[in-house]
């Protein structure tokens, strides 16, 4: 009998009183999220070394989304910046401060310009195709011959901007911005051949409704431009 408690003892949990005593006043809560920190520490130090390979092969990878050309100013100071003629593709400018900064001839396609502030920028000769520009600040914004379709400017501020021959063909504005833009709107773009009136909708309640995204007898897609959008994409797997 004396033999059998010696090994109850032996195999019985080193606690302390302490311990037990702080165990008993913890709630059931309390002690499941002690013991869900204690299993999360543990993963931790066993994903380490995982954690390391995911950042390197991201890091090789170049960019956001796998994109090299995508590079990250949200909430940066730009003002007065030089980004002319670079390849900007779904880069983040959400929130920044780009005043007086030039993107003339740039690529911005599916850039981010969510908040931004876009003061008198230059985005002259740029492709603006697919950009997030919602509650934007571009009141004199230089958009001469830029490329805008399927752009975001929903609640942005375009006042005074200067859109000569800029293609805004299926872009989404909010219906009082486009009644101002078409006050002034003239030329053709360039690059697309498209005017900038009938790329607004100018003219009329019919040709507005022609041009809307959600009409599939509006203006389309082109297959090439499909297939250059496709390019982009980073390929992870062959």
């Amino acid at each position: 009998m004396a033999l059998a408690r010696t090994q109850r003892s032996a195999v019985r949990p080193a606690t302390s009183r302490r311990s037990v005593r702080v165990q008993a006043l913890l709630t059931p809560g309390q002690l499941r999220a002690a013991a869900c920190a204690t299993v999360a520490t543990s993963l931790l130090a066993v994903a380490g070394p995982s954690l390391a390979d995911l950042n390197t092969f991201e890091y090789d990878a170049g960019g956001e989304f796998g994109i090299g050309s995508a590079v990250q100013y949200g909430e940066a100071d730009l003002k007065g910046r030089d980004f002319s003629g670079q390849d900007l593709r779904r880069s983040n400018f959400t929130s920044a401060d780009c005043r007086n900064a030039s993107f003339k001839g740039s690529n911005l396609q599916g850039a981010y310009f969510i908040k931004s502030v876009a003061y008198r920028t230059d985005f002259e000769d740029a492709n603006l195709s697919d950009v997030l520009m919602d509650r934007a600040t571009m009141v004199e914004a230089n958009l001469k011959n830029a490329v805008m379709q399927r752009a975001v400017f929903t609640r942005s501020d375009l006042k005074d901007a200067v859109i000569e021959g800029a293609d805004f063909t299926n872009a989404l504005l909010d219906k009082p911005q486009i009644m101002a833009l078409c006050k002034y709107a003239d030329g053709v773009n360039p690059v697309t051949g498209v005017s900038t009136r009938k790329s607004l909708g100018c003219g009329g309640q019919r040709r507005y409704k022609a041009s809307s995204p959600s009409n599939p007898d509006g203006p389309q897609v082109q297959e090439d431009e499909k297939e250059a959008f496709r390019a982009t994409l980073p390929t992870y797997r062959k």
